[in-house]
């Protein structure tokens, strides 16, 4: 991998996952109801006993939520690249949607193995996901190919 793809797909990870969670916050402001993926991702890391200070839980865990957004910014770039997959915004779409899924599914396997849940509305959590996913997915397809052009 060169570094004009590696600069590709970084900044693309990075657009697509702040504009997801700026989404998500905004959703969870506006419900009023927890749906931040970090905050709720410091929760696990506490419930799993990481013997780290709380700010530090933070700062993993906003770093973790980074890295799986890059994660999946490497696949799309993956099966773009290779002609796995049509480069188009409709494929975005769905990669947003299989993602969403992905997370979804990551999210209830993460609390079913921590013995105490947070106390969230957990059908609007998966629900405000799901669509901030499609987002994830839509954005990175856009900064993605502003490399492209």
């Amino acid at each position: 991998m060169n570094f004009d793809i590696f600069l590709q797909i970084l900044i693309s990870s990075i657009a697509a996952t702040s504009v997801m969670t700026l989404f998500s916050y905004v959703v969870s402001a506006s419900v009023r109801e927890l749906y931040k993926e970090p905050v709720l991702l410091t929760y696990i890391l506490t419930r799993f006993h990481i013997e780290v200070s709380l700010p530090t839980k933070r700062v993993l865990a906003w770093l973790l939520h980074y890295i799986i957004g890059a994660f999946f910014v490497i696949i799309y770039h993956y099966l773009w690249h290779y002609n796995v997959a049509e480069f188009s915004w409709r494929i975005a779409l769905l990669f947003g949607a299989i993602s969403g899924i992905v997370g979804i599914l990551g999210w209830m396997v993460l609390f079913k193995i921590i013995p105490q849940k947070p106390n969230i509305d957990f059908k609007g959590y998966y629900t405000q996901l799901f669509v901030a996913h499609v987002i994830f997915g839509l954005v990175a397809f856009l900064v993605y190919k502003t490399f492209l052009e």
